[in-house]
Protein backbone atom coordinates (compact mmCIF):
# COMPACT_ATOMS: atom_id res chain seq x y z
CA UNK A 1 0.00 0.00 0.00
CA UNK A 2 1.65 3.59 -0.73
CA UNK A 3 1.66 6.30 1.47
CA UNK A 4 -0.94 8.21 0.01
CA UNK A 5 -3.42 5.02 0.31
CA UNK A 6 -2.38 4.18 4.24
CA UNK A 7 -2.85 7.70 4.73
CA UNK A 8 -6.17 7.81 3.23
CA UNK A 9 -6.95 4.41 5.46
CA UNK A 10 -5.80 5.71 8.30
CA UNK A 11 -8.33 8.68 7.78
CA UNK A 12 -10.71 5.99 8.34
CA UNK A 13 -12.36 6.22 4.67
CA UNK A 14 -16.05 6.21 5.35
CA UNK A 15 -18.26 3.33 2.93
CA UNK A 16 -20.69 4.22 0.33
CA UNK A 17 -23.39 2.96 2.55
CA UNK A 18 -26.33 4.32 5.24
CA UNK A 19 -24.29 6.43 7.82
CA UNK A 20 -24.21 4.89 11.05
CA UNK A 21 -24.84 7.05 14.15
CA UNK A 22 -21.18 8.60 15.42
CA UNK A 23 -19.43 7.60 12.23
CA UNK A 24 -17.72 10.27 11.31
CA UNK A 25 -14.38 10.25 9.81
CA UNK A 26 -11.84 13.14 8.32
CA UNK A 27 -11.76 10.71 4.82
CA UNK A 28 -13.44 12.43 1.63
CA UNK A 29 -17.29 12.13 2.31
CA UNK A 30 -19.08 9.50 0.22
CA UNK A 31 -22.40 9.69 2.09
CA UNK A 32 -24.23 12.60 2.21
CA UNK A 33 -27.32 12.55 4.42
CA UNK A 34 -28.68 16.00 3.85
CA UNK A 35 -31.18 17.52 1.34
CA UNK A 36 -31.90 20.83 0.28
CA UNK A 37 -34.75 21.18 3.19
CA UNK A 38 -33.24 19.12 5.76
CA UNK A 39 -29.71 21.32 5.46
CA UNK A 40 -31.83 24.31 5.38
CA UNK A 41 -33.47 23.42 9.02
CA UNK A 42 -30.29 22.28 10.40
CA UNK A 43 -28.94 25.82 9.42
CA UNK A 44 -31.98 27.42 10.75
CA UNK A 45 -31.82 25.41 14.70
CA UNK A 46 -28.48 26.42 14.57
CA UNK A 47 -28.22 29.46 14.59
CA UNK A 48 -30.48 30.36 17.84
CA UNK A 49 -27.53 31.72 19.84
CA UNK A 50 -27.52 33.59 22.60
CA UNK A 51 -24.87 35.30 21.32
CA UNK A 52 -26.81 37.04 19.79
CA UNK A 53 -29.25 38.41 21.99
CA UNK A 54 -25.68 39.70 23.27
CA UNK A 55 -24.64 41.66 20.68
CA UNK A 56 -28.30 42.99 20.17
CA UNK A 57 -27.73 44.59 23.67
CA UNK A 58 -24.05 45.62 23.12
CA UNK A 59 -25.54 48.16 20.06
CA UNK A 60 -28.52 49.86 22.42
CA UNK A 61 -27.13 53.64 22.55
CA UNK A 62 -25.74 53.25 19.53
CA UNK A 63 -28.20 52.57 16.97
CA UNK A 64 -31.82 53.37 16.75
CA UNK A 65 -34.55 50.35 15.88
CA UNK A 66 -34.04 51.09 12.18
CA UNK A 67 -30.50 51.00 12.07
CA UNK A 68 -30.08 47.80 14.22
CA UNK A 69 -32.27 45.87 11.60
CA UNK A 70 -30.24 46.88 9.00
CA UNK A 71 -27.53 46.23 10.76
CA UNK A 72 -28.53 42.51 11.18
CA UNK A 73 -29.70 41.57 7.69
CA UNK A 74 -26.43 43.04 6.27
CA UNK A 75 -24.60 40.82 8.53
CA UNK A 76 -26.52 38.02 7.35
CA UNK A 77 -26.34 38.81 3.84
CA UNK A 78 -22.21 38.23 3.99
CA UNK A 79 -22.69 35.72 5.96
CA UNK A 80 -24.35 33.99 3.16
CA UNK A 81 -21.93 34.73 0.81
CA UNK A 82 -19.18 33.89 3.19
CA UNK A 83 -20.47 30.55 3.67
CA UNK A 84 -21.08 29.52 0.27
CA UNK A 85 -17.56 30.64 -0.92
CA UNK A 86 -15.61 28.89 1.74
CA UNK A 87 -18.00 25.51 1.57
CA UNK A 88 -17.11 25.28 -1.90
CA UNK A 89 -14.20 23.09 -1.19
CA UNK A 90 -16.00 21.18 1.05
CA UNK A 91 -19.04 20.46 -0.59
CA UNK A 92 -17.13 19.17 -4.07
CA UNK A 93 -14.90 17.26 -2.56
CA UNK A 94 -16.28 16.21 0.77
CA UNK A 95 -13.62 17.19 2.66
CA UNK A 96 -13.40 18.89 6.13
CA UNK A 97 -12.06 22.32 7.10
CA UNK A 98 -8.53 20.57 8.96
CA UNK A 99 -8.03 18.67 5.39
CA UNK A 100 -8.95 22.10 3.25
CA UNK A 101 -7.08 23.99 5.17
CA UNK A 102 -3.81 21.83 4.76
CA UNK A 103 -2.78 23.02 0.92
CA UNK A 104 -2.68 26.51 2.16
CA UNK A 105 -0.83 25.93 6.02
CA UNK A 106 0.50 22.33 5.32
CA UNK A 107 -0.38 19.07 7.89
CA UNK A 108 1.60 20.79 10.57
CA UNK A 109 0.50 24.44 10.10
CA UNK A 110 -3.04 23.66 9.93
CA UNK A 111 -2.73 23.33 13.97
CA UNK A 112 -2.91 26.77 13.79
CA UNK A 113 -6.63 27.67 12.27
CA UNK A 114 -8.01 24.42 14.08
CA UNK A 115 -7.22 26.28 17.69
CA UNK A 116 -7.68 29.62 16.31
CA UNK A 117 -11.79 27.84 15.67
CA UNK A 118 -11.64 25.66 18.15
CA UNK A 119 -10.95 28.27 21.19
CA UNK A 120 -14.26 30.34 20.49
CA UNK A 121 -15.89 27.46 19.83
CA UNK A 122 -15.97 26.12 23.64
CA UNK A 123 -15.80 29.58 25.52
CA UNK A 124 -19.40 29.51 23.35
CA UNK A 125 -20.46 25.62 23.77
CA UNK A 126 -19.73 26.49 27.94
CA UNK A 127 -21.71 29.74 28.26
CA UNK A 128 -24.54 28.54 26.22
CA UNK A 129 -24.54 25.62 27.97
CA UNK A 130 -25.17 27.56 30.95
CA UNK A 131 -27.70 29.90 29.80
CA UNK A 132 -29.75 26.53 28.67
CA UNK A 133 -28.92 25.11 32.12
CA UNK A 134 -30.17 28.08 33.81
CA UNK A 135 -33.38 28.06 32.22
CA UNK A 136 -33.98 24.63 33.39
CA UNK A 137 -33.49 25.37 36.87
CA UNK A 138 -35.82 28.15 36.89
CA UNK A 139 -38.60 25.70 35.07
CA UNK A 140 -37.38 23.26 38.17
CA UNK A 141 -37.53 26.13 41.02
CA UNK A 142 -40.91 27.29 39.30
CA UNK A 143 -42.56 24.13 39.16
CA UNK A 144 -40.60 21.86 41.55
CA UNK A 145 -39.48 23.77 43.99
CA UNK A 146 -36.11 22.82 43.27
CA UNK A 147 -33.32 25.25 42.99
CA UNK A 148 -30.06 23.84 42.06
CA UNK A 149 -28.10 25.57 38.89
CA UNK A 150 -24.81 23.59 39.04
CA UNK A 151 -26.74 20.25 39.07
CA UNK A 152 -28.75 21.66 35.96
CA UNK A 153 -25.41 22.89 34.44
CA UNK A 154 -23.81 19.51 34.71
CA UNK A 155 -26.78 17.44 33.55
CA UNK A 156 -27.22 19.66 31.02
CA UNK A 157 -23.25 19.76 29.94
CA UNK A 158 -23.86 15.90 29.86
CA UNK A 159 -26.76 15.19 27.73
CA UNK A 160 -25.38 17.55 25.33
CA UNK A 161 -21.92 15.70 25.15
CA UNK A 162 -24.74 12.07 24.49
CA UNK A 163 -25.90 13.80 21.66
CA UNK A 164 -23.29 15.06 19.96
CA UNK A 165 -21.73 11.50 20.21
CA UNK A 166 -24.02 10.83 17.46
CA UNK A 167 -22.72 12.55 15.20
CA UNK A 168 -24.18 14.62 11.97
CA UNK A 169 -27.04 11.74 12.05
CA UNK A 170 -27.92 13.01 15.61
CA UNK A 171 -27.82 16.41 14.43
CA UNK A 172 -30.24 16.19 11.25
CA UNK A 173 -32.90 14.60 13.88
CA UNK A 174 -32.11 17.07 16.30
CA UNK A 175 -32.32 20.03 14.18
CA UNK A 176 -35.24 19.21 11.65
CA UNK A 177 -37.53 18.55 14.36
CA UNK A 178 -36.62 21.38 16.57
CA UNK A 179 -37.19 24.05 13.72
CA UNK A 180 -40.80 24.51 13.62
CA UNK A 181 -40.60 24.61 17.63
CA UNK A 182 -38.06 27.44 17.60
CA UNK A 183 -39.57 29.48 15.08
CA UNK A 184 -42.95 28.98 16.95
CA UNK A 185 -41.41 30.04 20.02
CA UNK A 186 -39.38 33.60 18.70
CA UNK A 187 -42.41 34.71 17.17
CA UNK A 188 -44.32 34.26 20.54
CA UNK A 189 -41.30 35.53 22.05
CA UNK A 190 -40.48 38.61 20.01
CA UNK A 191 -44.33 39.66 20.61
CA UNK A 192 -44.52 39.25 24.43
CA UNK A 193 -41.39 41.75 24.12
CA UNK A 194 -43.45 44.38 22.27
CA UNK A 195 -46.62 43.49 23.99
CA UNK A 196 -44.42 44.33 27.44
CA UNK A 197 -42.22 47.40 26.41
CA UNK A 198 -43.50 48.52 23.60
CA UNK A 199 -45.08 51.70 24.74
CA UNK A 200 -41.54 52.38 26.09
CA UNK A 201 -39.67 51.53 23.44
CA UNK A 202 -41.62 53.27 20.98
CA UNK A 203 -40.72 56.67 21.49
CA UNK A 204 -36.69 56.45 21.99
CA UNK A 205 -36.04 53.81 19.28
CA UNK A 206 -37.80 55.39 16.18
CA UNK A 207 -36.57 58.62 16.85
CA UNK A 208 -32.98 58.56 18.18
CA UNK A 209 -30.42 59.46 15.47
CA UNK A 210 -28.26 56.75 16.02
CA UNK A 211 -25.55 56.52 13.39
CA UNK A 212 -25.00 55.21 10.10
CA UNK A 213 -20.90 55.75 9.67
CA UNK A 214 -18.63 53.20 11.77
CA UNK A 215 -20.96 52.18 14.46
CA UNK A 216 -23.31 51.37 11.99
CA UNK A 217 -20.81 49.14 10.20
CA UNK A 218 -19.19 47.75 13.37
CA UNK A 219 -22.56 46.52 14.13
CA UNK A 220 -22.95 44.59 11.11
CA UNK A 221 -19.98 43.02 11.73
CA UNK A 222 -20.62 42.02 15.48
CA UNK A 223 -23.82 40.16 14.09
CA UNK A 224 -21.29 38.50 11.11
CA UNK A 225 -18.65 37.63 13.92
CA UNK A 226 -21.20 35.66 15.88
CA UNK A 227 -20.68 33.45 12.52
CA UNK A 228 -17.51 34.17 11.84
CA UNK A 229 -16.37 30.78 13.50
CA UNK A 230 -18.61 28.47 11.32
CA UNK A 231 -17.58 30.41 8.19
CA UNK A 232 -14.04 29.20 8.73
CA UNK A 233 -15.24 25.69 9.19
CA UNK A 234 -17.88 25.63 6.65
CA UNK A 235 -16.76 22.52 4.65
CA UNK A 236 -17.56 20.39 7.44
CA UNK A 237 -21.04 20.90 6.75
CA UNK A 238 -21.27 21.34 3.46
CA UNK A 239 -19.61 17.76 3.05
CA UNK A 240 -22.83 16.42 4.53
CA UNK A 241 -25.30 17.97 1.62
CA UNK A 242 -26.12 15.81 -1.22
CA UNK A 243 -24.81 17.24 -4.15
CA UNK A 244 -26.57 19.14 -7.32
CA UNK A 245 -27.45 22.16 -5.55
CA UNK A 246 -26.12 25.78 -7.50
CA UNK A 247 -24.13 27.99 -5.27
CA UNK A 248 -26.02 31.04 -5.51
CA UNK A 249 -29.08 28.22 -4.20
CA UNK A 250 -26.32 27.52 -1.63
CA UNK A 251 -26.11 31.02 -0.66
CA UNK A 252 -29.57 31.52 -0.51
CA UNK A 253 -30.25 28.51 2.13
CA UNK A 254 -27.12 30.13 4.19
CA UNK A 255 -28.64 33.63 4.29
CA UNK A 256 -31.94 32.96 4.43
CA UNK A 257 -31.48 29.94 7.10
CA UNK A 258 -29.72 32.75 9.76
CA UNK A 259 -31.78 35.43 8.63
CA UNK A 260 -34.69 35.23 11.04
CA UNK A 261 -33.32 33.58 14.00
CA UNK A 262 -30.56 36.42 14.09
CA UNK A 263 -33.10 38.82 13.28
CA UNK A 264 -35.34 37.70 16.05
CA UNK A 265 -32.60 37.45 19.05
CA UNK A 266 -31.09 40.87 17.89
CA UNK A 267 -33.91 42.61 17.81
CA UNK A 268 -35.24 40.90 20.93
CA UNK A 269 -31.95 42.00 22.92
CA UNK A 270 -31.99 44.89 21.56
CA UNK A 271 -35.25 46.09 22.80
CA UNK A 272 -35.22 44.44 25.89
CA UNK A 273 -32.10 45.78 27.36
CA UNK A 274 -33.16 49.28 26.10
CA UNK A 275 -36.01 48.72 28.09
CA UNK A 276 -34.88 46.67 30.91
CA UNK A 277 -31.04 47.82 31.37
CA UNK A 278 -30.44 43.94 31.50
CA UNK A 279 -28.83 41.57 29.33
CA UNK A 280 -29.69 38.39 31.06
CA UNK A 281 -32.82 36.70 28.92
CA UNK A 282 -33.82 34.06 31.70
CA UNK A 283 -34.50 37.38 33.74
CA UNK A 284 -35.59 39.43 30.77
CA UNK A 285 -38.26 37.04 30.05
CA UNK A 286 -39.22 36.02 33.41
CA UNK A 287 -40.16 39.74 33.70
CA UNK A 288 -41.62 40.11 30.53
CA UNK A 289 -43.72 37.00 30.70
CA UNK A 290 -46.50 37.01 33.23
CA UNK A 291 -48.32 33.76 32.43
CA UNK A 292 -46.78 31.13 34.00
CA UNK A 293 -47.20 27.98 31.64
CA UNK A 294 -46.13 30.17 28.56
CA UNK A 295 -42.83 31.44 30.61
CA UNK A 296 -42.03 27.81 31.33
CA UNK A 297 -42.39 26.99 27.36
CA UNK A 298 -40.21 29.95 26.34
CA UNK A 299 -37.56 28.91 28.94
CA UNK A 300 -37.86 25.46 27.54
CA UNK A 301 -37.67 26.92 24.24
CA UNK A 302 -34.14 28.65 25.54
CA UNK A 303 -32.92 25.72 26.66
CA UNK A 304 -33.60 23.60 23.71
CA UNK A 305 -31.86 26.55 21.34
CA UNK A 306 -29.03 26.02 23.43
CA UNK A 307 -28.52 22.28 22.30
CA UNK A 308 -29.38 22.43 18.81
CA UNK A 309 -27.17 25.28 18.53
CA UNK A 310 -24.37 23.73 20.15
CA UNK A 311 -24.12 20.33 19.05
CA UNK A 312 -23.52 21.81 15.43
CA UNK A 313 -21.38 24.93 15.66
CA UNK A 314 -19.61 24.48 19.07
CA UNK A 315 -19.29 20.75 19.05
CA UNK A 316 -18.07 19.71 15.77
CA UNK A 317 -14.98 21.96 14.99
CA UNK A 318 -12.77 21.43 17.98
CA UNK A 319 -13.88 17.86 17.44
CA UNK A 320 -12.27 17.66 14.08
CA UNK A 321 -9.51 19.46 15.06
CA UNK A 322 -8.38 16.75 17.83
CA UNK A 323 -9.43 14.08 15.54
CA UNK A 324 -6.47 15.80 13.56
CA UNK A 325 -4.14 16.29 15.99
CA UNK A 326 -4.91 13.46 18.32
CA UNK A 327 -5.88 10.80 15.60
CA UNK A 328 -8.63 10.07 17.96
CA UNK A 329 -12.20 8.94 17.29
CA UNK A 330 -14.85 11.01 16.57
CA UNK A 331 -16.93 9.81 19.91
CA UNK A 332 -14.10 10.21 22.05
CA UNK A 333 -12.88 13.81 20.54
CA UNK A 334 -17.05 14.80 21.53
CA UNK A 335 -16.37 13.85 24.64
CA UNK A 336 -13.26 15.94 25.30
CA UNK A 337 -14.60 18.95 23.73
CA UNK A 338 -17.46 18.99 26.26
CA UNK A 339 -15.54 18.32 29.22
CA UNK A 340 -13.36 21.55 28.21
CA UNK A 341 -16.51 23.88 28.21
CA UNK A 342 -16.46 23.08 31.79
CA UNK A 343 -13.61 25.04 32.04
CA UNK A 344 -14.34 28.25 30.40
CA UNK A 345 -15.99 29.38 33.70
CA UNK A 346 -19.51 30.51 32.01
CA UNK A 347 -20.82 32.06 34.79
CA UNK A 348 -18.64 34.83 34.82
CA UNK A 349 -19.72 35.58 30.87
CA UNK A 350 -23.08 36.13 32.28
CA UNK A 351 -22.55 39.17 34.98
CA UNK A 352 -24.46 42.66 34.74
CA UNK A 353 -21.36 43.93 32.18
CA UNK A 354 -21.25 40.75 29.96
CA UNK A 355 -22.60 42.05 26.54
CA UNK A 356 -19.83 44.43 26.57
CA UNK A 357 -17.19 41.70 27.43
CA UNK A 358 -19.08 39.95 24.65
CA UNK A 359 -18.86 42.24 22.34
CA UNK A 360 -14.95 42.78 22.67
CA UNK A 361 -14.86 38.80 22.64
CA UNK A 362 -16.19 38.77 18.95
CA UNK A 363 -14.32 41.51 17.77
CA UNK A 364 -11.16 39.57 18.69
CA UNK A 365 -11.65 36.21 17.54
CA UNK A 366 -12.98 37.88 14.27
CA UNK A 367 -9.82 39.49 14.25
CA UNK A 368 -7.80 36.33 14.19
CA UNK A 369 -10.63 34.30 12.40
CA UNK A 370 -10.69 36.66 9.13
CA UNK A 371 -7.01 36.47 7.73
CA UNK A 372 -7.49 32.60 7.93
CA UNK A 373 -11.04 32.82 6.00
CA UNK A 374 -9.36 35.09 3.39
CA UNK A 375 -6.01 33.38 2.90
CA UNK A 376 -8.63 29.59 1.98
CA UNK A 377 -10.42 31.70 -0.37
CA UNK A 378 -7.46 33.01 -2.26
CA UNK A 379 -5.75 29.86 -2.01
CA UNK A 380 -8.80 27.64 -3.14
CA UNK A 381 -9.93 30.30 -6.16
CA UNK A 382 -6.73 31.89 -7.08
CA UNK A 383 -4.67 29.77 -6.17
CA UNK A 384 -5.86 26.19 -7.08
CA UNK A 385 -8.20 27.35 -9.44
CA UNK A 386 -10.94 25.59 -7.67
CA UNK A 387 -8.46 21.97 -8.26
CA UNK A 388 -7.69 20.19 -5.22
CA UNK A 389 -5.68 16.69 -5.63
CA UNK A 390 -6.97 15.12 -3.25
CA UNK A 391 -4.06 12.00 -2.76
CA UNK A 392 -1.58 15.10 -1.76
CA UNK A 393 -3.90 16.92 0.65
CA UNK A 394 -3.86 13.22 2.32
CA UNK A 395 -0.35 12.45 2.11
CA UNK A 396 1.47 13.54 5.35
CA UNK A 397 5.41 12.75 3.65
CA UNK A 398 3.73 15.06 0.21
CA UNK A 399 3.99 18.67 -1.15
CA UNK A 400 2.28 20.38 2.13
CA UNK A 401 4.29 18.50 4.64
CA UNK A 402 5.10 21.03 7.46
CA UNK A 403 3.76 24.52 7.50
CA UNK A 404 3.74 26.78 4.76
CA UNK A 405 5.19 30.09 5.97
CA UNK A 406 3.27 32.20 3.50
CA UNK A 407 0.20 31.41 4.98
CA UNK A 408 1.59 31.85 8.13
CA UNK A 409 2.88 35.59 7.32
CA UNK A 410 -0.45 36.33 5.81
CA UNK A 411 -2.15 35.72 9.04
CA UNK A 412 0.06 37.38 10.91
CA UNK A 413 -0.48 40.57 8.57
CA UNK A 414 -4.40 39.99 8.56
CA UNK A 415 -4.22 40.04 12.50
CA UNK A 416 -2.10 42.98 12.78
CA UNK A 417 -4.67 45.24 10.26
CA UNK A 418 -7.41 43.57 12.43
CA UNK A 419 -6.83 44.62 15.18
CA UNK A 420 -5.93 48.07 14.19
CA UNK A 421 -9.50 48.23 13.37
CA UNK A 422 -11.19 46.56 15.71
CA UNK A 423 -14.23 48.04 15.67
CA UNK A 424 -14.54 45.97 12.17
CA UNK A 425 -11.73 43.75 12.51
CA UNK A 426 -13.30 41.48 10.29
CA UNK A 427 -13.29 43.11 7.16
CA UNK A 428 -10.20 44.93 7.82
CA UNK A 429 -8.33 41.92 7.84
CA UNK A 430 -9.63 40.27 4.61
CA UNK A 431 -7.49 42.33 1.84
CA UNK A 432 -4.41 42.74 3.85
CA UNK A 433 -4.40 39.01 4.39
CA UNK A 434 -5.61 37.70 1.42
CA UNK A 435 -2.85 40.12 -1.18
CA UNK A 436 -0.04 38.84 0.88
CA UNK A 437 -0.99 35.05 0.99
CA UNK A 438 -1.01 35.43 -2.88
CA UNK A 439 2.08 37.58 -3.60
CA UNK A 440 4.32 35.11 -1.12
CA UNK A 441 2.65 32.18 -2.99
CA UNK A 442 3.20 33.68 -6.44
CA UNK A 443 6.84 35.24 -5.64
CA UNK A 444 8.60 33.38 -2.51
CA UNK A 445 10.67 30.67 -3.65
CA UNK A 446 10.20 28.92 0.03
CA UNK A 447 6.69 28.29 -1.05
CA UNK A 448 6.65 27.28 -3.98
CA UNK A 449 6.22 23.24 -3.22
CA UNK A 450 2.34 24.46 -1.94
CA UNK A 451 2.03 25.59 -5.12
CA UNK A 452 1.71 21.77 -6.50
Amino acid sequence: MSATNSALASEERPDSGSKALGAESLAPQHTRIMGRSSYFLAWFGGCVSIGTFAMGSSVVGTLNLLQATLAIAIGCFVIGIALAINGAAGYKYGIPFMVQARSAFGFTGTRLPGLVRAVPAVVWYGFQSWIGAGALNMVSATLFGFDNLIFYFITFQFLQIGLSVMGFQGIKWLENIGSAFILASLVYMFYATVQRYGDELSASLLTMEGSWGMPFWGATMLFLGIYSTMMLNVSDYSREHKKGTPQSLLTTIYAMSILPCTLFMGLIGYMVSQATGTADPIQVFANAVDNTPLLMTTLLFIAFAQVTTNVLNNVVPPTYVLMDVFKIKFSVATVIVGLLAFATFPWKLVQPGSAAGLQMFVQTYSAFLGPIFAILVVDYYVVRRRTLDINKLYDPEGPYKGFNAAALIATAVGIVAALSFSAVSWYASLIPAGVTYYLLMKYWAPCQRFNQ
